[in-house]
């Protein structure tokens, strides 16, 4: 089949795949070589990459203020002019995984009031469903090694709408829409820059980079581009000998950098620019009329190109630094910016550094390593997927790769205060995250998104690294480790959350995807998995000391980041006295035994001191799973799992809202095999003691049938097969929980019969809300009551597939409910995988339902086969909601799509 080959801007398009037999001379596994260098130290191939975050301002890290109000401590207005605490921020950028270097691009119109160093958007109180960028970029495309990457941007001609994109999402409330870029018109006559950067490594230190500025519009134009390079500020807050401060200076059309740990560093750009340095550091006198330490500081190149301002070193030194382009485009026409970024030589490195290659060694790096990535999807995304499919996995995993960011948080610094700063407020000592001191962050993680939520979340993360684990594990691996090490995990055993809320409570999944990623990599690091184990376990008693007040093996846990899926927040206090028992609290943490379990049987064929701990989790889950019905978490009559209020005089409140919290009981479940009976014999005889002795447990771990292999196996499960049956009814029904586009978070039943409850004198209530939150629960910015979430819809798949792991095609339902049509279990997770991945593929007339009635990505050659990766979706119609450029868990379609086709 030949190639689909697309040309935009002069760059020959990567992202569709439907050659898989290419004749190219590079080597045939370039990328897998790098990885395995990298896996080996070797060659640190993954030292420099796409580590620097595209928000930083507006974040817990860089709030020292006294109540907690960061979106208003450190606003976008600031970022320009003050130097960030922990991290840095930029557009299309790179950085080491120390983040001593940061490198970016920075761009202006000839309008705007400022230049576009980073993207704009809007949190707190500023947007009417909570955090919301006001920008479009897309990650088109990026190898695991980061040898290749491609990421997209388009930037308005005309001056960008600030003001306008502030006054009207503050008139708008919870029942209208947002007010986005497009909506202002500004993209009406197709009169914006698209703007692509593409790199390729020509060693794990030396990045080649082409610039592609298009003008889009129907006259001439000219834009000021700003390749631009600093250190990140590590001498301005009084700490033991980091008074050191790093140097660039400006030599022609390059920077060259000295560090004392770095060495040297060379940013070269062809043609004529004009070296621009300052230094990062705050401009005091502008934000609060105090001297600062420079004359030059981190603004001042920004005013020295929108201004004129005499606001930049003469001297051409600093430690901030910008090559100054002025491109003037013909309408309809291009231009291209050629740069190398190099370490030239350690330290002390006093020689001047070398021209960087520039001509025919850079073309051949860029033509290479475009051609290695092309090879290396081949090898990943199935010939069985469709190109449009091809296109979506690879911009997911793309998505992924780019989230990777570099994250440093030192809490109790932070709590304290930095010595060449004033002191926090006192406050701080016992407000938001002052029983995490322990922690401290200096690691490269993946974030859920470069600009919403720039920083980890622990549930988050464990499904980002299902889908890395797809094409490097090594990675996926490290970061599950990583959030149980002992400077992240507290110790009394609880993961941390994010950064909001270390204390928050995250769904215990890190076990379950601990495991896909353990046989997604072959099923042979046992050394991962005992490791990861060690750590569990001590997780695993933190949740059972900490949340099981009544000691009845049914569990709480708070929001457990399904944030306003009841009718009150699930993580306050409660209107009235008493404890609320949770279906998927209980859920979750029957799955999690299950999954301890998996791993010790796992762990046991190769060292036996396991097999006393796969009895315990044996024996736990059943103790859990009976609990559930044994408490009055399953309704009989209504075959639903529902959270139940246990009132101080005894009195039980089922809160009878049908929403993923009574699907989520199906996750967990496994099956014992009779060859692992054999195995470990110490199994097999405490199951039969259990059956013998302890009747009560038969309906969770009594199940039993011919498998394969004709010998017989068990199922452990939370719910039987009559339950299973019957919850499938209520989940496959489109008139509950089927969507066209996957499973619904809450039934559609209630659109016309919400739920409601009287608690304390307050009247509480659920509705059916497919879209956007109308709800203050969790700061409204994002919502439970209704709309298709991928990570809860991925879970459910996995489970079908596990039952009919079991039951084979002996077990067919209706599918859908009513519909007269029998399924296999097989049959539904393939559907209703299907309907997932077509979320973002285009239907029958080109249309992606994830852009709904937005015409311009619809219908705009230049902007339809850009792929955004939504928070959520539209309950009803698909369209995409939430954090819009939110790749992290979402990236679970290039799973789906490599499921599905393979």
């Amino acid at each position: 089949m030949a190639a689909v080959v697309k040309y935009r801007g002069g760059v020959e398009d990567v992202h569709v795949i439907t050659d898989r037999s290419s004749s190219d001379a590079s080597p045939p596994d370039a990328e897998r070589l790098r990885l395995a260098q990298a896996d080996s130290g070797e060659q640190e191939w993954r030292a420099w990459g796409p580590y620097l975050s595209e928000r930083a301002w507006g974040t817990v890290r860089e709030d020292y203020s006294e109540h907690g109000t960061a979106w208003d401590y450190f606003p976008h207005d600031h970022a320009r002019s003050r130097a960030y605490r922990w991290n840095e921020d930029g557009m299309a950028g790179v950085c080491d995984d120390r983040q001593t270097f940061a490198f970016a691009l920075a761009l202006w119109n000839g309008r705007d009031p400022i230049l576009k160093e980073r993207m704009f958007g809007l949190g707190g109180d500023g947007g009417n469903h909570g955090e919301d960028v006001k920008e479009y970029w897309w990650y088109e495309d990026s190898t695991p090694t980061h040898s290749w990457m491609r990421w997209r941007y388009h930037y308005p001609q005309a001056a960008f709408p600030y003001d306008e994109l502030v006054a009207v999402n503050a008139l708008r409330g919870r029942d209208d829409t947002e007010y986005e870029l497009v909506d202002t018109g500004i993209f009406d006559d197709d009169r914006y820059w698209a703007v692509t950067v593409d790199y390729a490594k020509a060693s794990p230190t030396d990045l080649c980079m082409v610039v592609t500025v298009a003008n889009r519009g129907d006259r001439a134009a000219t834009l000021h581009v700003l390749p631009s390079l600093w250190f990140r500020n590590t001498w301005a807050w009084g700490l033991p000998g980091g008074d050191r401060v790093p140097r660039l200076t400006g030599e022609g059309s390059r920077l060259v950098g000295e560090h004392r740990v770095l060495g040297q560093l060379l940013l070269e750009g062809d043609g004529d620019p004009v070296p621009l340095l300052c230094d990062n550091d705050t401009n005091a006198e502008r934000l609060w009329g105090l001297p600062g330490r420079s004359p030059y500081p981190k603004d001042g190149i920004n005013d020295h190109v929108v201004n004129g301002a005499a606001t930049v070193n003469p001297a051409g030194e600093g430690t901030k630094g910008a090559l100054h382009y002025v491109l003037d485009v013909p309408a309809g026409g291009q231009r291209q910016i050629r740069l190398r970024l190099t370490r030239t030589a350690p330290p002390p490195a006093a020689a001047p550094p070398p021209r960087a290659d520039l001509g025919d060694g850079f073309d051949a790096v860029v033509w290479a390593r475009r051609a290695e990535a092309n090879r290396f999807f081949a090898g990943v995304i199935p010939e069985a997927a469709t190109p449009d499919e091809a296109l979506v996995a690879r911009q997911a995993i793309a998505g992924l790769m780019w989230g990777k960011q570099f994250y440093h948080f030192d809490v109790k610094r932070w709590l304290e205060g930095d010595p060449g700063s004033s002191p926090p407020p006192a406050g701080r000592r016992h407000g938001r995250n002052s029983a995490w001191w322990h922690m401290t962050s200096f690691d490269v993680i993946s974030m859920p998104d470069p600009w919403e939520y720039p920083w980890y979340a622990a549930w988050d993360l464990a499904f980002h690294c299902v889908s890395i684990a797809r094409v490097d594990p090594g990675f996926a691996k490290d970061q599950l480790l990583l959030l149980l090490r002992e400077w992240y995990l507290h110790p009394n055993g609880q993961i941390p959350a994010y950064e909001w809320a270390f204390g928050d409570v995250n769904p215990p999944v890190h076990a379950w995807a601990a495991l896909k990623v353990f046989e997604i990599d072959g099923g042979r690091d046992y050394e991962f998995l005992a490791r990861v184990m060690h750590k569990l376990l001590i997780n695993f008693t933190w949740w059972v000391n900490r949340k099981d007040t009544g000691g009845n093996n049914v569990f709480e846990g708070g929001f457990l980041g399904l944030d306003n899926v009841g009718p009150f927040d699930r993580s306050a206090a409660l209107p009235v006295a008493g404890v609320l028992e949770q279906s998927d609290g209980t859920g979750w943490m029957g799955m999690y035994a299950l999954n301890l379990l998996d791993m010790a049987i796992v762990l046991a064929e190769h060292d036996r001191t396991w097999v006393d701990t796969a009895t315990k989790f044996f024996e736990h889950f059943a103790y859990i799973a009976a609990a559930a019905y044994e408490q009055g978490l399953w309704d009989d009559e209504d075959a639903f799992f529902y959270d139940v209020l246990r009132l101080a005089d005894g009195t039980k409140v089922p809160l009878k809202v049908r929403s993923v919290v009574g699907l989520l009981p199906l996750a967990a479940t496994t099956r014992l095999t009779a060859k692992t009976l054999h195995r470990l014999p110490e199994l097999g005889a405490r199951l039969r003691w259990f059956l013998t002795n302890r009747p009560e447990y038969a309906e969770v771990i009594g199940t039993r049938r011919l498998g394969p292999d004709g010998r017989q196996q068990r199922l452990l499960s939370m719910v039987g097969p009559e339950q299973v049956v019957r919850l499938l009814a209520r989940m496959l029904d489109p008139d509950e929980f089927l969507s066209d586009f996957g499973l619904r978070t809450l039934s559609r039943a209630h659109l016309d019969k919400p739920f409601s409850v009287t608690l304390g004198g307050q009247e509480f209530s659920v509705g059916y809300e497919p879209a956007e939150s109308t709800s203050g629960l969790f700061g409204g910015n994002s919502n439970w009551r209704g709309p298709i979430w991928m990570p809860t819809n991925f879970l459910l798949i996995s489970a079908l597939r596990d039952y009919a792991s079991f039951f084979g095609d002996d077990l067919q339902v209706e599918y859908p409910t009513r519909s007269g049509v029998k399924r296999t279990l097989d049959e539904v997770a393939d559907d209703l995988s299907a309907r997932l991945i077509s979320l973002f593929t285009q239907d029958d007339w080109g249309r992606r339902p994830i852009y709904g009635a937005c015409r311009i990505f619809q219908t705009h050659p230049d902007w339809r086969d850009l792929i955004a990766f939504p928070e959520y979706f539209h309950g009803d119609n698909g369209a995409g909601l939430g954090a819009w450029h939110q790749t992290g868990w979402t990236a679970l379609v290039a799973d789906l799509i490599l499921t599905l086709r393979r």
